[in-house]
């Protein structure tokens, strides 16, 4: 959980510094993508792979998210949705050994 915090920061550093403020906070609200989590029972499980299960964390939009990182102005979220859904996959690989449901 904490590298969703972590791994933001560390590229708003490296490639957007001039605003960096901004870009962070940028990635942060991104976040909010996590409101699909609300739709499931239970709502929290360990156990449970989130992309692939979640719609917003499905493949479909994830290719929407890679889309939004080569327009200008989607790119700051494009890039916060992109880190999420990486973490979120990795997540998925040190839970269940897989990368996705």
């Amino acid at each position: 959980m904490a590298l969703h915090f972590i791994v933001p920061a560390i590229v708003t550093l490296l490639f957007f510094r001039s605003n960096w403020k901004m870009a962070y906070a940028i990635m942060m609200m991104t976040m909010i993508v996590d409101v699909d989590h609300l739709l499931a029972t239970p709502i929290y499980d360990a156990t449970r792979c989130s992309i692939g299960f979640h719609p917003l964390h499905r493949m479909l939009p994830i290719v929407v998210y890679i889309g939004m990182c080569f327009i200008p102005k989607t790119r700051l979220i494009g890039v916060g949705l992109v880190i999420h859904m990486a973490l979120d996959s990795l997540d998925c690989q040190m839970t269940n050994q897989v990368w996705f449901v």
